[in-house]
């Protein structure tokens, strides 16, 4: 029954967001903006369920892959707002989505710092692209919106991750990063 409930949640997370506002430009908050875009949504509820995953032989990764996350996201909104271009940007977001909900699916466990790099590499695309969608006025409020909002997914991927864990084990896990990539290949498909 608890299983049901964690593929209930999670197949809720997944759709939550919207593809079509996942890039509009439009000037929401910069807390709802996340949860917007089902890209982000699922890399960052991704991330945290990752997370969650090291964080049983290391219980650091816990919080040092979601700080690594935020904190190179604040890097790639900084460039963006700077006007640096960054190629790729949407590809490799849907990318990221792949990637961590394949690496949870597949069990991998990797260092933590490893996984720090590898997170924060695409981490900077999310935070660019939220800063090409900022508002004209009060960009601060906009960038600390968002850096909030990612680490309440983060939160709820940890979460989400831990009961997995606690309840099934490692199928859990992989149950929840195969719907992670189910809703990376929605996203393709979408568009």
């Amino acid at each position: 029954m608890q299983m049901l409930r964690i593929v209930g949640l999670s197949v809720a997370l997944l759709f939550a967001g919207s593809p079509a506002m996942a890039h509009s430009g439009h000037a929401a908050s910069g807390f709802a903006h996340p949860f917007t875009g089902i890209d982000h949504l699922l890399a960052m509820v991704g991330t945290g369920m990752w997370a969650a995953f090291l964080a049983t032989k290391r219980p650091s990764a816990a919080y040092l892959v979601p700080l690594a996350f935020v904190t190179m996201m604040a890097l790639g909104a900084a460039a963006g707002f700077a006007g640096t271009k960054l190629p790729f940007v949407e590809a490799g977001i849907v990318a990221s989505v792949f990637l961590v909900g394949g690496l949870a699916a597949a069990a991998v466990r990797l260092p933590v710092n490893i996984a720090m790099i590898v997170v924060g590499l695409f981490a900077i695309l999310h935070g660019y692209a939220h800063a090409l969608e900022a508002p004209g006025s009060d960009t601060g409020r906009y960038v600390l919106g968002f850096l909030l909002a990612t680490a309440a997914l983060h939160a709820i991927g940890l979460g989400l991750g831990m009961a997995a864990q606690r309840l099934v084990g490692d199928f859990g896990m992989r149950t929840l990063g195969g719907l992670i990539v189910a809703g990376g290949a929605f996203i393709l498909a979408a568009h």
